[in-house]
C-alpha cells in the first residue's frame, strides 16, 4: 500500500515521503495513529497546502525533544525492589517502572520510549538504557536497581 508519511518514522522514511508499506502496518498503525495517510492525488494535494505548518510543528517537537534529552541524559535513576539473599528481585522491574520514577521526577515519559535491551531488569545493578525522545533524540540513563532484603 502507498503511503505518505506524516512525521519522520525511523526505518521508513521523512515527513512527505511516499513510500510502499505492508497494508495490515497501514490500516493498523501508521493512519490510526496519524503517522501516515494513503497516498492519493487529494491527500498529496492536501499535504503539500500543510507541509510548511507540519514541518513548523515538527521542528518544534524536536527542539523540545533536544531540551529534555539534554535534562535527561547522563540521569542516575535509583529504583529499589524487594530481593533475596542472592541478590534476585522479587519480580522484575520493567520499562513501565522506570517510566513511573521519571514521571515522579518530573518527566513526561511514556514507557513505550524505554529502550530495554536485554529485558527486564531482574538482578540488583546498574544499567545503561535508551530512551527515544524522538525519531531522532534520545537520552541515556542510568538506572540503578537497589535491594531491599525481607526477612
Amino acid at each position: 500500500m502507498q503511503i505518505i508519511l506524516m512525521e519522520k518514522i525511523s526505518n521508513l522514511g521523512k515527513l512527505g515521503d511516499i513510500v510502499n508499506v505492508k497494508s495490515g502496518f497501514a490500516r493498523n498503525y501508521l493512519i490510526p495513529q496519524g503517522k501516515a495517510k494513503r497516498a492519493t492525488e487529494q491527500s498529496i494535494a492536501e499535504f503539500e497546502s500543510k507541509r510548511a505548518e507540519l514541518e513548523m510543528n515538527h521542528a518544534a517537537s524536536l527542539a523540545t525533544a533536544q531540551a529534555v534529552a539534554e535534562k535527561l541524559d547522563g540521569l542516575l535513576l535509583q529504583i529499589t525492589q524487594k530481593t533475596g539473599n542472592d541478590g534476585k528481585l522479587f519480580g522484575s522491574v520493567t520499562n513501565a517502572n522506570i517510566a513511573e520514577a521519571l514521571v515522579t521526577q518530573g518527566f513526561t515519559i511514556e514507557k513505550s520510549m524505554i529502550h530495554m535491551p536485554h529485558g527486564q531488569l531482574k538482578q540488583v545493578g546498574d544499567y545503561s538504557l535508551t530512551v527515544a525522545l524522538h525519531s531522532d533524540v534520545s537520552a541515556h540513563i542510568t538506572v540503578s536497581v537497589l535491594g531491599e532484603t525481607t526477612l
